[in-house]
């Protein structure tokens, strides 16, 4: 009797189509894409940086603090020195951390100084912000 039942339920889904059915190459192909994005994510996950290093010179605090670093060597110096004056100048200053700052370049005082001279338009040079900071 249970047999019975069992080919008639196979009987009845056979004849519905249930029987053949098939999946494609391509929803094979789509399934183990997704299934294989889910496991590179869930294994890339741990490595990716979801918090802010302590040597991460790229924030707003650290453009913040070169600045005032910049404007504190431009006070101490007699004369307006030239970029390369200056960088050397900031990196062998006693209140440099570098540490933190260890890739501080002379690309890195380019884009200061201009990030710098557009927040201020009326600058245009190292030698302004050294009179401004001089007459302050």
């Amino acid at each position: 009797m249970q047999f019975y039942l069992n080919c008639s339920i196979i009987e009845k889904l056979s004849n519905k189509g249930y029987k053949n059915m098939e999946i494609s190459t391509s929803t094979w192909m789509m399934i183990a894409f997704v299934a294989g994005t889910a496991l590179s994510i869930w294994k890339m996950y741990p490595f990716l940086v979801n918090r802010t290093l302590e040597d991460d010179d790229t924030g707003e605090d650290a453009h913040e603090y070169l600045v005032a670093h910049m404007c504190q060597v431009l006070k101490e110096c007699k004369e307006t020195p030239q970029v390369k004056e200056l960088h050397q100048k900031m990196v062998e200053h006693e209140a440099f951390e570098k540490e933190r700052f260890w890739r501080f370049n002379l690309n890195k005082l380019n884009q200061l100084l201009n990030l710098h001279y557009a927040k201020y338009p009326h600058l245009n040079s190292i030698e302004d912000i050294h009179k401004e900071i001089k007459n302050n």
